[in-house]
């Protein structure tokens, strides 16, 4: 029980079937971030993290607006 029946491989894999899995995980790994950069960016885009010159109370101010309309709709 101590891997020798696949060259000594902890995970149960040959070498060949673990490229094959590393090259697919650094792969999909690589997308998921570049997914994910491009979704921070835009988001980002559309309503920066740190406050403006107006500070925190624009913040405020937009989400009331936002609320109202919501409730509008809603009523």
């Amino acid at each position: 029980m101590n891997g020798d029946r696949h060259g000594g491989s902890l995970s149960g894999l040959t070498e060949s079937e673990a490229k094959e899995f590393h090259r697919i995980f650094v792969v999909s790994f690589l997308l998921f971030t570049l997914i994910a950069i491009i979704a921070h960016f835009l988001v980002w885009q559309w309503r920066p993290w740190l406050p403006g010159t107006e500070g925190y109370s624009a913040v405020v101010d937009s989400v009331r607006v936002a609320a109202t309309g919501v409730v509008a709709h809603l009523t």
